[in-house]
């Protein structure tokens, strides 16, 4: 037998991992007749690059997680040896610890393993750029056909493509020229001032990685990443999106000051209403009251000046006087056009996105509805939608327990408990038959649970998995293999006999595949890789044909969750701490830099929250999917969580593989 990976059987050789695993697999039962000091029980490595083992188990860490001042190994050993003395002179010690040379903080490459060499760089000087390293280089450096930072960040696809960056700040935002003018970057990798203030486009502009719209540089006190923009007083940075929504997120509020200061400028859209007249200290009034003899502005801005002067204009819809002169107005639901006399209707739907409708928009001339899917129902307010049938609940891996959480009810329970020296690992549930599928590391070995009977199986031994997802329409289970590079499956029918019963679903050149999820109505599956260039994968889910998703901005997607309703893929990104999403057909990067993005293993979306398990603070939390805000620990335990799943989702029964298994004998997977 192979001694790293076989035991000595009467009738031949078994996998290690068989041995003492609860069921006989050698005729003796010699496999279950462990020896003292569990010798017949040794535990063999399962983890890849840029994880370490934890010893006597088949729980991996990343590597930076060692001397973290965490305990992340359930004995502690990842924390046992650490230096406590003070670094030689010369040399430099790091957030965790580590000493490492002085010369190498602020090189550009994570030498301390925790990234603190390069967190504490001070802001890349004038006519640099920051790459998503770390490292700073010439600004005539981008585009220049050289990867000149080392995760290729400076030739990004959208290359030679020269685009307009039109924006508005908030007084005292950005440098440039004047202090109401954003100082921002093309993808030419030329400086580029953006429209001053009184263009009144949106200010919380969105950075689109795949399409390169803008790049967000050289602000006074702080370096940010693309996607954010410095507070005034230079403490922190916030997302894009958080600019003039209401909400100070800034500790200086900075990220709300002079919001309302904008102008009512034709062909653009304006902070008040098309039929309101906007005050000079920030105010909206209705038209009908500009021009009446009385100051209903507090600055009394709407009297005087031009009202006498009678509309002889022809508008599409109203004239009114104001002190400018006659003035065009429009019904709600329009703008002014650029001539200053038509009106044009908002698509309140592209405008707004997913801030008007939580789902399904549909835009009508001056006003818009939203539309739920099957399966959920419009709520009072009009624009969201909530799943209709029994309450949701959460599925979570907690150690050696599966614990069920009401989404609505908050009302906890115990659903599921193996032998405490056991971890589940991933997990997936089967809505059809009520069945909890999971990881077991320690036997290498996929296991259920019959929710209703209380029954128990093994699906397959001899597997490794850092992630399994269950096809409930074509009846298969998948699981990823970061080891191997392969992604591989199996009928949820199947029973063990002896005799590994799996397909390889992909192979080749995978690069660590670790989270996996699946669409099973497209008959279509996602991946990510956390290899040496990290990247988000899409399959058909028979592995005919695949292309890369997203292949920038990433450092490790540890987890991903689809939201079907709003097609729309979520990933948590332990490297950048940040959670970040995309269209199904990659467009429409949005990435939000979270800092309790700690170390996530697992997501998963429902309605408008997103869910995800935190192994470093041993809890689960939520936030509001589409901002990231209103952030709520749910659970909180003495143990690891890691898989995490919704176990309610309403849709059509409807693939391929549905019906009669797709006429197949065997396996059927499911093509697009």
């Amino acid at each position: 037998c192979a001694a790293s990976r076989q035991a000595a059987c009467v009738s031949g050789c078994i996998p290690v991992p068989w041995l003492c695993d609860g069921e006989q697999q050698c005729p003796d039962g010699t496999d279950e007749q462990c020896g003292q000091a569990g010798e017949r029980c040794a535990v063999s490595s399962v983890c890849g690059t840029k994880k370490v083992q934890c010893p006597g188990t088949h729980h991996c860490i990343p590597h930076w997680e060692l001397c973290d001042r965490h305990q992340d190994c359930e004995d502690g050993w990842d924390e046992e040896g650490c230096p406590q003395q003070p670094c030689q002179p010369g040399q430099w010690q790091c957030r965790n610890r580590v000493c490492i040379m002085a010369e190498w903080k602020c090189n550009g490459i994570d030498d301390c393993g925790d990234s603190s060499d390069e967190d504490v760089c001070a802001p890349c000087t004038p006519g640099m750029v920051r790459c998503d390293e770390g490292k700073c280089i010439l600004e005539s450096l981008m585009c220049d056909d050289k990867d000149d930072c080392l995760d290729g960040t400076d030739e990004p696809s959208t290359c030679g493509k020269l685009h307009t960056a039109a924006g508005c700040c908030p007084s005292g935002w950005g440098q440039g020229r004047g202090a109401t003018e954003l100082f921002c970057l093309t993808v030419m990798g030329q400086p580029h001032n953006c429209l001053p203030a009184c263009s009144c486009q949106v200010c919380s502009a969105r950075v689109d990685i795949r399409s390169g719209d803008l790049y967000w540089l050289s602000f006074l006190h702080l370096s940010c990443s693309r996607t954010h923009v410095p507070c005034r007083d230079g403490t922190g940075c916030v997302a894009q999106e958080y600019l003039c929504d209401g909400e100070k997120d800034c500790a200086d509020g900075s990220d709300e000051d002079g919001c309302a200061q904008l102008c009512n400028t034709p062909g653009h859209p304006a902070p008040c209403q098309s039929n309101e007249y906007p005050c000079g200290l920030g105010s909206c009034l209705n038209a009908s009251l500009v021009c009446n003899g009385q100051q209903d502005c507090a600055d009394g801005s709407d009297e005087g000046g031009n009202c006498s002067v009678p509309c002889q204009r022809s508008c599409t819809h109203l004239c009114y006087p104001s002190p400018q002169g006659p003035r065009c107005w429009c019904g709600p639901g329009y703008w002014l056009a650029a001539d200053g006399l038509s009106c044009v209707d908002i698509d309140e739907c592209t405008e707004w996105g997913k801030g008007a409708c939580s789902q399904t928009c549909l835009n009508a001339p001056g006003s818009y509805s939203c539309a739920c899917l099957p399966g959920y129902l419009l709520e009072p307010d009009g624009h969201i939608c909530k799943l209709t049938g029994p309450e949701p609940k959460l599925l979570v891996a907690v150690q050696s327990e599966v614990l069920s959480y009401g989404l609505r009810s908050g009302h906890e329970e115990v659903v599921l408990a193996t032998d405490k020296d056991r971890v589940v690992f991933s997990l997936d549930y089967d809505l059809e038959e009520r069945k909890v599928f999971w990881m077991d590391l320690a036997t290498e070995s996929i296991r259920w649970q019959d929710l209703n009977s209380g029954k128990k199986g093994t699906l397959v031994k001899g597997v490794r998995s850092d992630c399994i997802a269950v096809d409930w329409l074509g009846r298969n289970l998948y699981w990823t293999d970061g080891v191997a590079g392969q992604v591989l499956a199996t009928h949820l029918g199947a029973a063990w006999r002896g005799i590994p019963e799996y397909t390889v679903v992909m192979d080749g050149d995978l690069d660590q595949p670790h989270s996996l999820v699946l669409q099973p109505l497209a008959g279509l599956m996602y991946w990510s890789e956390v290899g040496s260039h990290s990247r988000l994968m899409e399959a058909s889910m028979d592995g005919s044909w695949r292309h890369v998703l997203l292949a920038q901005g990433l450092g490790w997607p540890t987890a991903l969750a689809l939201d079907l309703p709003t097609q729309r893929i979520f990933w948590l990104d332990e490297k950048l701490g940040s959670v970040g999403s995309a269209r199904l057909d990659g467009s429409s990067v949005k990435v939000l830099k979270l800092h309790w993005v700690r170390s996530p293993f697992a997501a998963a979306v429902c309605e408008g929250q997103l869910f995800w398990s935190e192994r470093k603070t041993w809890s689960v939390q939520q936030v509001d999917k589409a901002s990231g805000k209103n952030r709520t620990v749910l659970l909180k335990r003495h143990g690891q969580p890691h898989g995490l799943q919704v176990s309610s989702w309403g849709a059509p029964n409807t693939n391929g593989c549905a019906k009669s298994n797709g006429g197949c004998a065997q396996l059927c997977l499911p093509n697009p």
